[in-house]
């Protein structure tokens, strides 16, 4: 039968998986950003498509679609630093070759006749809403896997911790079997040397084999990147532990 290429529903779905691919980056790395930007890059990273229009080789397509990809990361995270950008655009990639991957086994499963990333056949149809169901289904099992998979390896959180008008930003480790609390606040623990004005108390803490008094002091505010915000709460020094912050498990979820 003749080819025919529906072009609008072409650039949707290229727009469609721009899209996820860029929001499964935001929730893998834990990004900050308005949803709004997310859609720009989408946008841009869905103009690929019109490349097809002109005779280029395979070579000249790789490096547009790869300057377009950069492209897409910046519009949609914007640029810290090369370490950040670099990471950014990793994941993406690692993505993207997950659900290409993933499609790829499905094409061949259901033998659809496709030519790159057009279906022309007459199913056009139900290929186009299976792959809009599908592929947010996959991303969203791989994504949850991923942060499951981080969440028992590394328990690990961005932390920063506002005492006066200080604001400390340290890394912080989630123990579950760190329940420490005082005058029924939760007790947080680091390893830098008390150097704060802040009136000093000692918090009577036991341990597997051990027991004693930690110094600790009040603070007003302890944001944990990706948990929450929590106020009042105390933070104790020990210069024996190996992490800048031992959080606190009654501060999961």
């Amino acid at each position: 039968g003749k080819m025919t290429i529906y072009i609008d529903g072409v650039l949707f779905l290229n727009f469609f998986f721009d899209f996820l691919l860029l929001f499964s980056v935001q929730v893998l790395l834990k990004r900050n950003v308005k949803i709004f930007r997310i859609v720009l890059g989408a946008f841009v990273g869905s103009l690929t498509i019109l490349v097809l229009f002109f005779k280029i080789s395979s070579l000249q397509l790789f490096f547009i679609k790869l300057y377009l990809s950069i492209l897409m990361i910046l519009i949609t995270f914007g640029y810290k630093n090369l370490k950040t950008f670099l990471v950014n655009i990793v994941m993406f990639y690692i993505v993207s070759i997950f659900l290409g991957g993933f499609l790829y086994v499905l094409n061949i499963e259901f033998a659809y006749r496709h030519k790159g990333i057009l279906f022309y056949n007459n199913g056009i149809s139900i290929n186009f809403i299976f792959l809009i169901i599908v592929s947010p289904l996959v991303l969203y099992f791989y994504v949850k896997q991923n942060i499951m998979y981080k969440k028992k390896i590394i328990n690990t959180y961005k932390v920063n911790i506002y005492i006066g008008r200080k604001i400390l930003n340290l890394n912080g480790y989630l123990d579950t079997g760190n329940t420490l609390t005082f005058k029924g606040k939760p007790v947080i623990i680091t390893n830098i040397k008390n150097t704060f004005k802040n009136k000093k108390m000692y918090i009577p803490y036991t341990s597997v084999g051990a027991s004693g008094l930690l110094e600790g002091i009040k603070v007003r505010r302890v944001e944990v990147v990706g948990i929450g915000m929590f106020e009042n709460i105390y933070l104790a020094f020990n210069e024996n532990i190996n992490m800048d912050v031992l959080l606190n498990g009654l501060m999961e979820g």
